[in-house]
């Protein structure tokens, strides 16, 4: 067993924190409103880092500095900046033609680079992102952006285009819905953050974006990006308590869509709070409790590697993870031994330190409530099968829980944490009754060989869950690729196709087939006097 103090000694003294990888403390005193960085002198919230430092005193949180704590009345002034810079669909941005848009983007994107180093360290620093898959953030953020782009030059090339039907022509375009307020999550919180911002702002809305409470310095360093991108009002930021600043917005019934990434929970309060919910457009990606599906005809080398991956990777905290892993009872005993062994030589370490799988979590309250969830189970018949569930801070030894059993919290909630619980099946109508029962509905895992269970399984389980992963690990990507969820998983479709649809609306221009509308549409369309009505192709 590894023991709580082992655990400690894996932390870093001062001296011990490579030189490049070391961080200076962020004072955050601005939130951009209105195209400025406006100065806050009120109360702020001080950021702790999950990384402890050692010394002679013990393990001390390392600050990482503060981000503004704003009030009702600035959550407002935010709230005006974005109304007056959408005028009613009549302002500035979403008047512009989709080729000046996609350069404002680019101009971004070019900003954007230039402070990766700086994001990527934070995004270590402050919610315990290993470097290689900060860096893989900031990377396929950027990636995304690309994409996005061209997806959206690809819309407009096929509604560069007037149809006639029925003596009727006209021309259909997307044009957007106004003000979106985004919020992302901590796991996640520039790539997800940005799946809904970017096309959001691509397709005309304007943007008010909360960071994450955790994950919100990491922003920082791109909000001169945003300011010198875009014009006045178009993204804004706003920081606080959701109560006090989240509340407000959303009361006020002046937010037109919502795209939130969270909690099903926080997603139900925050559209409640909107005076007209039927007119509130949302886009929500919610919280998964993910299988993965062991039968008797599985490859087990591969099963355990995918399952290992698909369960620790980023220590859990991913709405894609595996969250349960039903075991065929024929492979069962092989599949516990191999799969607790490979989760056992994960190394636990810094997120600088090369070759580290599992990290600080966020907060000790995400520790407390492993230790939770472990005692529960404990109560309920079930053992750490491997050498773990040990912690100590914020570091916590990936624990195998088995069996799992419908009395158990683990069976029912998303743990969002290094903890994988494991039951056995006999019958595949057992793991197939799960899904069908469970409130989630994102996506499963099926592992095996043989043709006929697979596709018996597929076609069970693509009616309850919205993606079937044949032999390896649930994702989200490529982000080409639709990405949702069913019952209480999702709202809207994102990926760079499906998000540029989500945050636009059709809309049409019609007249008749008359001499005269074929003479004006024919004029507006040469003299460019509308911005909507365009044939103009591009590349």
């Amino acid at each position: 067993m590894v023991s709580s103090d082992r655990l400690g000694d894996l932390f870093p003294t001062e001296e011990e924190v490579p030189e490049s990888f070391r961080v200076s403390p962020l004072e955050q005193t601005e939130f951009l409103v209105d195209g400025e960085l406006r100065q806050w002198g009120g109360a702020s919230e001080h950021v702790a880092s999950p990384v402890h430092i050692r010394g002679d005193a013990g393990l001390e949180q390392r600050e990482l500095g503060c981000y503004p704590l704003l009030g009702e009345s600035e959550a407002l002034d935010v709230l005006d900046s974005a109304v007056r810079a959408y005028r009613s669909g009549q302002g500035d941005w979403p008047t512009k033609t989709v080729a000046e848009r996609i350069q404002h983007m680019q101009d971004f994107t070019f900003r954007m680079k230039a402070q990766k180093a700086e994001v990527v360290n934070l995004l270590m620093w402050e919610i315990g992102k290993t470097a290689g898959d900060a860096e893989k953030e900031f990377d396929r953020t950027v990636d995304y952006i690309d994409e996005t782009i061209d997806a959206l030059k690809d819309l407009d090339r096929v509604s560069a285009r007037f149809r006639i039907e029925q003596g009727v022509i006209g021309q259909i375009r997307r044009a957007p819905l106004g003000v979106t307020l985004c919020m992302g999550p901590y796991n996640y919180p520039l790539n997800e953050t940005f799946t809904t911002l970017i096309p959001a702002l691509l397709m005309g809305n304007v943007v008010i974006f909360k960071p994450p409470r955790l994950g919100v310095l990491l922003h920082r360093p791109l909000l001169e990006a945003f300011r010198d991108s875009f014009p006045p009002g178009v993204v804004n930021t706003v920081y606080g308590d959701g109560a006090k600043v989240i509340g407000p917005l959303m009361s006020s019934g002046k937010v037109d869509l919502l795209a939130f990434i969270g909690s099903s929970r926080v997603a139900d309060i925050l559209k409640k709070q909107h005076p007209k919910p039927h007119r509130l457009r949302c886009v929500l990606g919610l919280e998964a409790k993910n299988p993965g599906i062991v039968l008797p005809c599985a490859d087990l080398d591969l099963a355990v590697r995918e399952s290992v991956l698909g369960a620790l990777s980023y220590n859990g905290q991913r709405c894609t993870a595996l969250k349960i892993l039903f075991v065929h009872r024929r492979l069962l005993d092989r599949f516990l031994e191999k799969f607790s062994q490979a989760v056992d030589a994960l190394n636990v370490g810094m997120p600088w330190q090369a070759d580290v799988s599992i990290t600080p979590l966020p907060e000790t309250e995400r520790v407390h409530y492993m230790q939770e969830l472990l005692d529960d189970a404990a109560g309920h018949g079930a053992e750490i099968v491997n050498r773990g569930g040990q912690s100590e801070a914020t570091l916590f030894k990936p624990a195998v829980v088995f069996p799992a059993n419908p009395k158990m919290r683990l069976y029912h909630e998303e743990q969002f944490g290094p903890v994988v619980p494991v039951l056995p099946f006999d019958d595949v109508e057992e793991p197939i009754r799960y899904v069908t029962q469970s409130k989630y509905g994102q996506q499963a895992s099926v592992f095996g060989k043989d043709p006929d269970q697979i596709g018996m399984l597929i076609d069970a389980l693509v009616n309850q869950v919205c993606r079937v992963n044949i032999n390896s690990q649930c994702q989200r990507g490529p982000d080409s690729f639709p990405f949702t969820g069913r019952k209480a998983s999702a709202e809207g479709t994102l990926s760079v196709s499906d998000a540029l649809r989500v945050f636009a609306i059709r809309t049409l221009v019609a007249a008749k087939t008359n001499d005269l509308n074929k003479d004006i549409l024919e004029r507006i369309v040469r003299d460019h006097t509308s911005r909507f009505l365009s044939t103009d192709f591009i590349f």
